[in-house]
């Protein structure tokens, strides 16, 4: 669903550090366009607290975001959890240090191109999208996946977990190590300490949350994983052999996936601006291969339950867990996004 345009009222330029650091030609592109276009308050915040302070006064200014998949995803958990996200519909200009970076933008459907994403700021409309809220207020724009690390196997998601959001790369690790100068507090040490405050709603205690009892499905069989200096709590996690996880997964209620029999992977996904929104969300359960049928069991659901030993999942750019239980329930609408005319 769509709404009219937002074209000449003001705006609230919200610029992330990291973005500023990372692309600074890119983010000036966006500033010139949109102070062009309509009246602009810039907001360079160095910390979480100064982002809260200049949405709470914002006004009737429409907060604009020009940063990565993080910084998106900072102020719409900070607007639900404030139960402001309603209020006005945000806009984003892309900018991080490489694709993945900006990956959910573009399947929200943001241009890649800051130039191109500022006009859309300008002359896009309001699309109504579906928000994933887990049981203790995290957000989940695009999708989640269990588990964390991608279908691909790859590190890259696992490295994610311990470096920083604005320290991605071995290159920007090394800009933001640099002296800073005797008893000066360097700029690249706020962007780190601004971007270390991640959602707390994406971990949360082990035992969070609520399970269902259902009868089980046909499955798969199990084995044994090990990953480096993980594979000592490997047998407690429920992994069992490398890519095959012990999860009881149901969705409204029915039981997709139990824990005798093992799954490769769990996604949970919410209806994009240009897909059928029912409401409901996507779940994908992959049996593991060995034993039963392995074809992907797929529904439609309001509610997700996954339970089981401890485990991570990747929530949009994100990465949550340890948890022995989590529930997403679908909130229809909950959210307005600025893009592109079709």
């Amino acid at each position: 669903m769509s709404a009219p345009g937002s074209s000449g009222r003001p705006l609230l330029v919200v610029i992330d550090p990291a973005a500023r650091r990372i692309d600074g030609e890119a983010v000036r592109i966006a500033k010139d366009v949109l102070c062009a276009g309509a009246s602009t308050k810039i907001c360079l915040p160095e910390d979480p607290e100064e982002i809260a302070r200049a949405l709470a006064r914002r006004g009737s200014r429409r907060p604009v975001v020009v940063g990565d998949d993080s910084a998106l995803l900072r102020i719409v958990g900070l607007l639900h959890r404030e139960r402001a996200l309603d209020a006005a519909a945000l806009a984003l200009v892309p900018v991080g240090e490489s694709a993945t970076e900006v990956a959910l933008a573009r399947t929200l459907g943001v241009p890649a191109s800051p130039v191109e994403a500022a006009r859309a700021v300008l002359d896009g409309v309001d699309r109504q999208l579906d928000l994933l809220v887990d049981e203790s207020d995290g957000v989940v724009l695009g999708g989640l996946h269990i588990p964390e690390i991608g279908e691909a196997g790859g590190r890259g998601a696992e490295r994610g977990r311990w470096w920083e959001p604005g320290l991605r790369t071995c290159r920007s690790l090394v800009r933001s190590l640099a002296p800073g100068g005797a008893g000066q507090d360097s700029g690249a040490a706020r962007a780190r300490r601004y971007a270390s405050a991640e959602l707390p709603a994406q971990g949360g205690d082990p035992g969070e949350g609520s399970g269902r009892t259902e009868r089980g499905e046909p499955g798969g069989r199990g084995g044994r994983t090990n990953r480096g200096d993980r594979a000592g709590r490997a047998d407690r996690t429920g992994r069992t052999e490398r890519g095959v996880h012990r999860l009881r997964v149901e969705a409204d209620g029915v039981l997709l996936a139990d824990l005798d029999h093992p799954v490769e992977a769990v996604s949970v996904t919410t209806a994009g601006p240009h897909a059928e929104d029912d409401g409901l969300a996507r779940v994908v359960v992959r049996p593991s291969a060995g034993g039963g049928s392995a074809a992907p069991r797929t529904v439609r659901a309001r509610a997700i339950t996954v339970s089981g030993p401890d485990f991570h999942y990747r929530a949009d750019a994100q990465v949550g867990g340890p948890v022995r239980t989590r529930t997403w329930t679908v909130h229809p609408s909950a959210w307005r996004l600025t893009l592109p005319r079709r």
